[in-house]
């Protein structure tokens, strides 16, 4: 669970620039923003996936909606400038690893000058106080062993978009140790585990692609079988952003720092495990998997984080079992498939979630 509520009325009138808030995770934090009370302002480019959970879940309706790209600095400036942000959550980027190898240009491009945009936006513009830019698990220069990386561990990748993202975090550490502290913004990163959810339908990634074969009566086809992640619900990285977010806002400088988010140690489980878990919870007429017959570049085949900072520092701690947490997505996918609301379904699992982590 998370020791340390958010106190009641915190996030009420806060002003908040949320970049990327049309896809997967940004919209859940978008939402979850709105029923804190948050004023959203919205930075990304038009929604990746068609469906998305921006448009089922009418998130346009909840923030003002920008649509911009943040690889131009003067977008990212009028954005800055409209919003009069108390807070940044920098979310956009090209998140995908195998799209990282058919675009690497791009992919650099968002992650890396994107990153700059956005801080130098923030310091130009001024009245920024917190700013929290996600990278990920994958900025590590991962070896394949079998222990946790911790965020004083090197960064990396092999790949554009691990790389991409590895670059990204020193951008973040030169910027926080050149300028941000003399301009009073508490300036964190945080790096979370494979996040899985309701309302994702983005190409190539392991849950999306499951529930799109048993929606449609196919048989999944798995790439990476005995790969391992630490799967995490978008709730649970999520929550730890709002935490992190809240001690800058306090003016805590020893959490202007990088930060790891991911399940228990033993929620670290191989994909096969997972499409056994999914394929259970959706119930009998979903197919058996079918063997990868695509090519597979390179990805890295282990790997876990150490969150033993967050816990102790922060308090945090994961409230969902990786077990749990799968039948949540495939409960939000069944009852959006009957017609229940997008936007009520997520809401719910929002206060069931901060429900049980006491947040």
């Amino acid at each position: 669970m998370l020791v340390g509520a958010i106190p009641a009325g915190a996030w009420r009138g806060r002003r908040v620039l949320l970049t990327g808030h049309t896809g997967f995770k940004g919209a859940w934090l978008a939402l979850w923003l709105h029923q804190l009370g948050a004023e959203v302002t919205g930075l990304a480019l038009a929604p990746p996936t068609d469906p998305s959970l921006f448009e089922r879940a009418g998130v346009t309706e909840l923030l003002t909606h920008i649509e911009g790209d943040i690889r131009d600095l003067d977008t990212v400036s009028a954005a800055m400038r409209a919003a009069r942000p108390d807070v940044v959550f920098h979310l956009a980027a090209q998140p995908l690893v195998r799209l990282s190898y058919e675009q690497p240009v791009e992919t650099y491009a968002t992650n890396v000058m994107g990153t700059v945009h956005v801080l130098e936006a923030a310091r130009q513009v001024g009245g920024v106080r917190a700013m929290v830019c996600v990278t990920t698990d994958k900025c590590y220069d991962n070896r394949e062993w079998v222990w946790p990386y911790r965020e004083s561990d090197p960064m990396g990748g092999y790949d554009p978009y691990s790389s991409s993202k590895g670059a990204a975090e020193l951008v973040i550490a030169a910027y926080r140790r050149s300028f941000m502290a003399e301009a009073g913004i508490g300036l964190a990163s945080v790096r979370a585990g494979n996040v899985i959810g309701g309302g994702d339908w983005a190409a190539d990634r392991l849950i999306p692609d499951l529930i799109r074969a048993f929606e449609a009566g196919e048989a999944p086809a798995i790439r990476s079988p005995q790969a391992v992640r630490p799967w995490q619900h978008v709730l649970e990285a999520l929550g730890g952003y709002l935490l992190i977010a809240e001690r800058l806002l306090a003016g805590e400088a020893a959490f202007a720092d990088a930060w790891n988010f991911g399940p228990a140690d033993d929620d670290a489980r191989p994909v096969s495990w997972i499409v056994d878990q999914v394929r259970a919870a959706w119930g009998g007429d979903a197919a058996a998997p079918a063997p990868w017959t695509g090519t597979t570049p390179h990805e890295a085949g282990l790997l876990k984080l150490d969150t033993s900072k967050a816990r102790s520092m922060l308090g945090w701690r994961p409230a969902l079992a990786l077990d749990e947490a799968l039948r949540w997505i495939v409960e939000w996918h069944r009852r959006t498939a009957a017609g229940d609301d997008a936007r009520d379904v997520t809401l719910r699992q929002v206060e069931a979630y901060r429900t049980k982590a006491a947040l």
